[in-house]
């Protein structure tokens, strides 16, 4: 039988690229999670805050609502927590190093023809396959 799950990756970039295409035409700003979260952090947006609030209440929020039509979600990740928060704490500062995450860099930037969205997004996944490489095959963390 044919594997489906690409269909719900599929699902899921259509509704990224539609959210990030319809921020910029509505607000005339790149859909980059780290900036919309970063601007309430470091209070460099607080004229606009309860747009950001509302976006981050989203990503919260909408996946939580989905539980009960889904029941358990496998990730097939780690059910080592620290590992987790580890991995958080360090895409953080990779994303605030590169000025920008996967939806702004990746999503808007490739989109728009960005090249300096084009060369992060570059750096990132390379980066990404070298730490699944380290973390999987040599220390066999996850």
């Amino acid at each position: 039988m044919l594997e489906q799950d690409w269909i719900w990756g599929l699902i899921g970039g259509l509704m990224i690229g539609g959210a990030g295409a319809l921020f910029l035409l509505m607000n005339g700003r790149i859909m980059g999670a780290s900036g919309i979260i970063g601007g309430l952090v470091d209070g460099s947006g607080r004229a606009n805050w309860t747009e950001r609030a509302a976006f981050l209440a989203g990503l919260v929020i909408v996946p939580a609502l989905l539980v009960p039509l889904y029941g358990s979600v496998d990730t097939r990740l780690t059910d080592n927590v620290w590992l987790l928060v580890a991995a958080g704490l360090l895409v953080g500062f990779g994303t605030r190093l590169a000025n920008g995450c996967t939806s702004g860099h990746g999503v808007c930037g490739i989109s728009r023809l960005s090249l300096r969205g084009m060369a992060a997004t570059v750096f990132y996944i390379a980066a990404g396959g070298v730490t699944v490489l380290i973390a999987r095959h040599l220390l066999g963390v996850i």
